[in-house]
């Protein structure tokens, strides 16, 4: 669904207000299909989790939304997690030691089995790294520099090895969810098989709707919460109106306004948490020697359109906060890099220097990505017009084909409305992912919307395989700066994590990289 910049110019309060209205519910274009909202409350037993995005499979492999990370990781299970604090913590090891600068020991917990009974092996650790490799647009690949090999030493303790030192692989290893080798595929599986503390009863890919009950032969303590059912309620009216009413219990990813109202009503709690995630507006990187967007000078001058304080008090009422680097400044590792200034007057006499007219942009996102996504693109569509720059919406369903978008393989576009999240809390971890792309990795678009500079690639790799901490930091606040002066970004931001919950459900520990533990969740009366 795609909608021009042109049209009558608004004042910056009158849209602002016109796209608070649109994140109320005012789509652009052809309507999406909307799922209806749950119907009936949830019995005794069941926990009901409305999510935003659809869940398409149930390892992440490809993507990694965090709502979806919640349930995956009830099925599925790595060799550790990344816990509250934010370090990692052991799951199916009960030993992940480094004892060589490219090399950890590793040792499986006794009696750790699938939902079918099976024991976890080693031989599973190493089709899993495996599979992780292989798919194509892997989300998870990209935050390792490289991946190790397994090297088995008795039947329940293994190396990981590597070529240079990787001193956060412990970090790493918690996003590798393991499955038997027998079933696992290059792609995003849907079936249920795991070592999680549930099982899948139910499932619809096409849906979203899932329905879990308690592993019977889970390792460990046994869950409160005897069924989980998951929906796919796409509309954020839909979702506060099933919560207020009872119909769900737990919804994610709520807006300001929303969260506003909720919060304070009989039976409804709201938790937040600084976020671990950056969400930004970011340029195509796959353009051609010539395009205006290829220059830095260009994608420089262009920030100066984004009135991003009126973006964040107005739009999305102060529950973020302006990105004042490329990393959330709050990760471990970062450092600040820059601001984004306001100045339309700056932004215009640079194009002209430049000789940029008549620029034309094409913004697309995924509904959903963020909160109030759809009032943010309204909002910068009428700033970058107000600065001679005519500028198109294009928003996907939710589960529709924008990976091939952003890999540059069903058309073209200039600008990503998107987010990217430290599942490490590290920001090393964000830098490997988004900055380290190589030409190598671009000629299977793995690379994250073809940003692909091999001197920064190179600082970042020097940076993930430095084994003393201080000259990390070192070669990570270089390698920081170096992407600052690219210019990613038009715009970004760094959000809160939100969620809102029936009082009925208690031990909910929302992380910073707005997941939780869905074991440790219980239903009080």
């Amino acid at each position: 669904m795609t909608r021009s910049g042109s049209g009558p110019e608004l004042s910056r309060r009158t849209l602002l207000r016109w796209g608070a209205i649109a994140g109320a519910g005012v789509t652009l274009g052809p309507l999406l299909t909307a799922c209806a909202g749950p119907t009936g409350t949830p019995g005794p037993g069941t926990l009901t989790l409305a999510l935003n995005r659809s869940l398409v499979s149930l390892d992440n492999k490809l993507n990694q939304f965090d709502a979806a990370v919640t349930v995956q990781r009830g099925v599925r299970q790595a060799l550790t997690r990344v816990g509250q604090d934010l370090k990692p913590q052991l799951v199916l090891a009960d030993r992940f030691e480094l004892t060589a600068p490219t090399q950890w020991t590793v040792h499986l917990r006794d009696g750790v089995r699938y939902s079918d009974g099976s024991p976890v092996t080693i031989e599973d650790v190493s089709t899993a790294l495996k599979m992780y490799q292989q798919v194509n647009g892997s989300f998870i690949a990209g935050f390792f520099s490289e991946f190790p090999t397994v090297v088995p030493v008795d039947d329940a303790t293994f190396l990981l090895q590597t070529e240079r030192p990787i001193p956060v692989l412990d970090y790493l290893m918690a996003n590798i969810l393991v499955t038997p080798s027998a079933s696992n595929r290059p792609e995003e599986l849907q079936d249920g098989i795991g070592s999680g503390p549930y099982v899948v009863r139910s499932g619809n890919r096409g849906t979203g709707n899932y329905s879990l009950s308690v592993n019977e032969n889970y390792w460990g303590p046994r869950p409160s919460v005897p069924n989980v059912q998951v929906r796919f309620v796409p509309e954020e009216s839909s979702r506060v109106v099933s919560l207020r009413s009872g119909e769900v219990d737990v919804i994610d990813s709520i807006t300001p306004d929303s969260a506003d109202q909720l919060a304070g009503l009989p039976g409804v709690q709201i938790t937040r948490t600084p976020s671990t995630r950056v969400n930004q507006l970011f340029y195509n990187f796959r353009k051609p020697q010539g395009h205006p967007l290829a220059d830095p000078r260009v994608r420089e001058a262009l920030t100066y359109a984004i009135d991003g304080r009126s973006l964040v008090q107005d739009v999305l009422v102060g529950s973020v906060t302006q990105a004042d680097g490329v990393v959330p400044t709050g990760l471990e590792g970062a450092v600040k890099t820059g601001e984004y200034v306001y100045d339309p007057n700056q932004a215009r006499q640079r194009l002209d220097a430049l000789g940029v007219r008549d620029l034309e942009l094409k913004i697309i996102w995924e509904s959903g990505e963020f909160a109030s996504d759809t009032s943010v693109m309204e909002a910068v569509l009428q700033m970058l017009g107000q600065v001679g720059v005519r500028a198109s919406l294009q928003q996907f369903e939710p589960g529709g084909d924008i990976l091939s978008w952003r890999q540059g393989k069903a058309g073209d576009w200039d600008v990503l409305g998107n987010g990217f999240s430290s599942p490490t809390g590290l920001a090393v971890s964000i830098l490997q992912g988004m900055y380290a792309g190589t030409p190598e990795k671009e000629q299977t678009r793995d690379t994250y919307q073809g940003y692909v500079v091999p001197s920064i690639a190179a600082q970042i790799a020097d940076a993930s395989a430095e084994p003393d901490a201080a000259r990390r930091a070192r070669l990570l606040s270089d390698a920081q700066k170096a992407v600052w002066a690219t210019w990613p970004c038009l715009w970004a931001f760094v959000p809160n994590a939100v969620l809102a919950s029936r009082s009925r459900v208690g031990d909910i520990s929302l992380v910073p990289t707005n997941s939780y533990d869905l074991a440790s969740a219980r239903l009080e009366g």
